[in-house]
């Protein structure tokens, strides 16, 4: 089977919220903003050259709120990304060296945590 991962959902208490932190604090792109319905509000945003977005909003899935924690973006520079998130007032990790890479973690405002990678240098 040949499948790419294009969405993955972020469970969120307050849309709106997470709008704001993705949008207007990370840069997210803004892809969809829809309601359906009462129950139903659907919002997608890519980060910037990626190929992979987020979806949250409303009736979208059964996990709780702040409940995701396992999810990893590569970035090129991780002092560079740390320092971007610093000044969007995101409360973020000091750079982990690893031999496998170097790591930044941070919440977004329910809590879902996020790893960022910079990859080790390739032999």
């Amino acid at each position: 089977m040949r499948a790419r991962i294009e969405v993955v959902t972020v469970p969120v208490s307050d849309p709106d919220v997470a709008k704001e932190f993705y949008v207007d604090r990370l840069g997210f792109t803004l892809d969809h903003d829809q309601t359906v319905s009462e129950e139903i509000r659907f919002l997608q945003v890519t980060p910037p050259g990626s190929a992979c977005s987020i979806a949250f909003g409303r009736g979208l899935s059964t996990m709780q709120p702040g409940s995701l924690s396992a999810v990893m973006m590569v970035v090129d520079d991780a002092d560079a990304a740390r320092a971007e998130l610093l000044e969007a007032r995101v409360q973020v990790s000091e750079v982990d060296e690893q031999a496998w890479g170097r790591f930044v973690t941070f919440d977004d405002p329910d809590g879902n945590h996020w790893t960022l990678q910079q990859l080790p240098a390739r032999r």
